[in-house]
């Protein structure tokens, strides 16, 4: 329930509701020297302490919406906000671990959860912060707030997602507030030549950092796939690699590179192992995945590459240079573990295998 209140001059306000609310017009009703403007569509009051008190105090189950010149003027909206504010942030705890069970419950992924539950949190903060308190904001009117921030429009879908499956889901509403979703970025992957892979991956002294990330690339991993591996997941007689549960909680198989698994013989000859390929500080857990990138990051400060890459280059790398190794890409797209052969599509936009058969002009000019 929403109740829209705005300064018309020195001495009245204007009152409206959000809808059409019958016990919030015997109210206003009471409050002496009131009058409906049927022009303006609002309830005219005198502008007075008592009136505003009375207000706060009758509508104190509304969401109210004060306009910037009012909020300013009057100290009395700026204190209820502030004590709405902490009560507002105690509910949207409560409503997060709701949000978070009904995730669990349709199988969402860790990080998918932690995700969703930052983009609902980020827009209840700044939908109840004191500009916003006082203006309103629906769904769209943030998603321009993310944009202006030259957020990625892929954050900002997620964001939208986010929002809409709390309304749906967790309040239970039907519809949403009114969207539009930002147009999908087609941004090219990052790809490492061959020679600058090689530079990477055996820059680290670490036989454990060097393994890891001689694995992530001749097989094609995410990075949350490559710290979460298990000794049983190799196949060296059929030079197999085991991907469980990937990204979309599925099971995969996918190249064993020979050169790689001789790099995996010698660390295991070195490190007493039980279950995790890649053990964490914390007993019994996997390296994080914060760690993996770490490593890569280090990796490629050593190698004297200059490129501004993540750990996730090794995977578009290996598919890119299968591609141009003449590999066919629904083979690639089987050992990637994508759903669509679309998503797989982009690496021949950085192939350079029929690009470089192509003399460019400049170079048919006699000197």
């Amino acid at each position: 329930m929403e109740i829209i209140v705005t300064k018309r001059d020195d001495a009245t306000l204007g009152i409206r509701f959000g809808c059409y609310d019958a016990r919030g017009i015997e109210i206003i009703r009471t409050i002496p020297g009131r009058k409906w403007l049927p022009k303006e569509s609002v309830w005219s009051v005198p502008f007075s302490i008592d009136n505003v008190e009375q207000l706060l105090a009758d509508f104190k189950e509304y969401q109210f919406h004060v306009d910037d010149v009012l909020y300013g003027e009057c100290d009395l909206f700026q204190k209820s906000f502030h004590s709405r504010t902490a009560g507002n942030m105690i509910n949207n705890i409560f409503q997060k671990q709701l949000l978070k069970k009904e995730l669990i419950l349709r199988g969402y992924s860790i990080k998918t959860i932690k995700a969703y539950c930052g983009h609902v949190e980020r827009y209840f903060r700044y939908l109840y912060s004191p500009r916003n308190q006082r203006v309103g904001l629906n769904l769209q009117d943030y998603s321009l707030t993310l944009l202006n921030q030259q957020l990625s429009h892929a954050y900002v879908n997620q964001a939208i997602s986010a929002i809409k499956f709390y309304f749906e889901n967790v309040l239970r509403e039907k519809e949403t507030a009114p969207y539009i979703r930002p147009k999908k970025e087609n941004k090219l992957p990052n790809v490492l030549s061959l020679n600058e892979v090689m530079k990477v991956i055996k820059a680290p002294s670490n036989i454990k950092h060097k393994t890891l990330l001689f694995l992530a690339y001749s097989s094609g991993l995410r990075v949350s796939e490559v710290v979460r591996l298990r000794l049983q997941d190799f196949d060296h007689e059929r030079k197999t690699l085991w991907v469980r549960q990937g990204k979309g909680r599925k099971d995969r198989l996918t190249l064993l590179s020979q050169t790689a698994f001789e790099v995996v013989q010698s660390y295991l000859q070195q490190q007493a192992l039980t279950t995790w390929l890649f053990p964490g500080q914390i007993e019994g857990r996997h390296l994080s995945e914060r760690s993996a990138q770490k490593v890569f990051e280090q990796a490629l400060a050593n190698s004297g590459v200059h490129k501004k890459v993540s750990i996730h280059a090794l995977r578009h790398s290996f598919a890119t240079h299968l591609l141009e190794g003449g590999i066919d890409i629904r083979y690639i797209q089987e050992l990637l573990g994508h759903k669509s052969s679309r998503t797989t599509e982009i690496y021949t936009h950085v192939s350079v295998k029929d690009v470089r058969r192509i003399k460019s002009p400049l170079d048919q000019i006699d000197s």
